[in-house]
C-alpha cells in the first residue's frame, strides 16, 4: 500500500518534539543500571496508517508478531522497566484501539495492540539514541484486509515465532519425600487482573497473600511449597496446571480475589471454587470466562491450545481427584469461616482452566471482593492478611494429614 506523504509528515512531527521533551533533563531510576527504561509513548496517523513511537533510555531488540480474533499485533521485547504516564495506552488512534505493556516473563517484556481493523506491520525498528534524544522504537502499521492478516499469522505461527514463555517445572532436588503444595498467586505482569476504586491491583494483592500463606506452611517443615509466580511476571494458565503436574504436586491452591462491575450489586465474602464444566451458578460461570481469558491479554489466546501438557484431555472430574477437591474444599471453608466473611453460597464450582489436572486436587479460593469496601478493607490489611493466610495453612495442614496416601511427592 503506498504511504501518503502527507501523513507521514505529521508523524514526523512526532519525532521533533519529542526530541525537544527529551533535551530537558532526566535523572532515571535505579531500574536503569540493570534495565533499559521505557519514558514515553505516542501515536500519529490515521485509520489507514499509523505510526507508534515509545521511547527507550538505550536500544533494545525486538520480535513482532500477529494474532486474530481480536486483531492482535505483540511486540516482544527484552525486560524494560516501564516508566510511563498513568494511563498511557488505555486509548488509542487509528488503526490502534489501545495499547498494554509490562513483564511477561523473567528477562522478557511485552506490548500488545489492540487494532480497530487488520493491519501490517510496514516497519518495525529501533533507532539509536543521539545527540540527546532517546533511543525509539518505531512501528508502522498499515490498513490491511482479513485475509492478508490470517496468512501473515498463520505463517507466522509455523515459523514458531508465537511461542509461548516457558515456566520452570520446579521438580524437586534431592528426593524431599514431603508433600508438596503449588500456590498459585493469580494473574501477574501484563495481566493486573482486577482493579480497585483507587488503583489497587489484584495480582499485587493476591501474591503478598501467597507470600504470607507459603511462609505459614513451610514454618511447620511438613510440606514443600512451590509458586507459580514469585514477582510481578505472567505465567500462562496452561503452564501453572504444567508446573503442578510436573512437580508431582498433593495440592494446588489458586488464590484471587473478584470484582463486581458497578451497578452489578455488592456481594462480599470469600468463596471457594472446584472444577465442574456445568457453572454452579451465574456468578461462578461469569468468573471462569473472566480468569479463562487471562491469556488474551498477555496477547496469547489459549483457546485453540491443548489444555495441557503432550495434548491432554483434561478431566478433573475424574473421580478420586474430584472428590480430594472437594473435601479440601469443604475443609477450608471450615477453617476460615472463623477469621474472615465468607460468600453467601462459599463452595461452588466452574470451569477454570487452572483447576484441570486430572491427578492433583486442585481449588481456587477468591479471598473477597475488591468492588466491596468492606472486603476491599480486609484485603489491604496485613491483620487480616496473617490471620486469613494462618486458616488456610492449618486447612493445608489437616487435609494433607489426612489424605497422605493421596500425595504423588517422592514419585518423581
Amino acid at each position: 500500500m503506498a504511504i501518503r506523504t502527507a501523513s507521514w509528515v505529521f508523524l514526523g512531527f512526532l519525532f521533533a518534539t519529542a526530541a525537544s521533551a527529551a533535551e530537558r533533563p532526566a535523572t532515571p531510576p535505579s531500574a536503569a543500571d540493570s534495565f533499559p527504561v521505557a519514558t514515553a509513548a505516542r501515536l500519529g496517523g490515521d485509520e489507514s496508517q499509523t505510526r507508534f513511537v515509545m521511547d527507550f533510555t538505550r536500544k533494545i531488540d525486538l520480535r513482532v508478531f500477529t494474532l486474530a480474533d481480536p486483531y492482535r499485533v505483540v511486540v516482544d521485547i527484552p525486560q524494560v522497566a516501564f516508566q510511563l504516564p498513568p494511563k498511557t495506552g488505555e486509548s488509542g488512534r487509528g488503526l490502534i484501539k489501545a495499547f498494554r505493556f509490562g513483564l511477561v516473563m523473567q528477562g522478557g517484556s511485552r506490548i500488545v495492540f489492540d487494532l480497530t481493523k487488520p493491519a501490517r506491520i510496514e516497519k518495525a525498528f529501533v533507532v539509536d539514541a543521539t545527540d540527546g534524544a532517546p533511543a525509539r522504537l518505531v512501528l508502522d502499521f498499515v490498513l490491511s484486509d482479513r485475509e492478508s492478516f490470517l496468512r501473515r499469522s498463520a505463517a507466522e505461527a509455523v515459523a514458531g515465532r508465537a511461542g509461548l514463555p516457558q515456566a520452570n517445572s520446579g521438580v524437586a532436588r534431592g528426593g524431599d519425600p514431603r508433600p508438596l503444595v503449588v500456590l498459585d498467586p493469580g494473574h501477574g505482569g501484563l495481566d493486573t487482573g482486577t482493579k480497585g476504586p483507587h488503583g489497587e491491583e489484584e495480582k499485587d494483592i493476591v501474591l503478598d497473600f501467597a507470600q504470607r500463606l507459603r511462609e505459614r506452611i513451610e514454618k511447620a517443615g511438613k510440606y514443600r511449597v512451590l509458586m507459580t509466580r514469585t514477582d510481578d511476571t505472567f505465567v500462562p494458565l496452561a503452564d501453572r496446571v504444567r508446573m503442578a503436574r510436573d512437580a508431582g504436586a498433593a495440592l494446588f491452591v489458586s488464590i484471587h480475589a473478584d470484582s463486581l462491575p458497578h451497578g452489578e450489586g455488592d456481594a462480599r465474602g470469600a468463596s471457594i471454587y472446584t472444577l465442574s464444566e456445568t457453572a454452579t451458578d451465574s456468578e461462578a460461570a461469569r468468573l471462569a470466562e473472566k480468569e479463562n481469558r487471562a491469556d488474551v491479554i498477555a496477547g496469547v489466546d489459549l483457546k485453540s491450545e491443548p489444555d495441557d501438557v503432550a495434548g491432554i484431555l483434561i478431566d478433573l472430574a475424574e473421580r478420586e481427584t474430584k472428590s480430594y477437591s472437594v473435601q479440601f474444599a469443604h475443609k477450608l471453608a471450615g477453617e476460615m469461616k472463623g477469621v474472615t466473611r465468607l460468600h453467601k453460597t462459599p463452595l461452588k464450582s466452574a470451569g477454570f482452566r487452572v483447576l484441570r489436572a486430572p491427578d492433583v486436587p486442585s481449588v481456587l479460593v477468591e479471598l473477597g471482593y475488591v468492588s466491596n469496601r468492606e472486603d476491599l478493607h480486609s484485603l489491604l490489611s496485613d491483620s487480616w492478611r496473617n490471620h486469613t493466610a494462618e486458616a488456610m495453612a492449618q486447612a493445608i495442614d489437616s487435609y494433607l494429614g489426612s489424605h497422605a496416601v493421596g500425595a504423588r511427592a517422592g514419585t518423581n
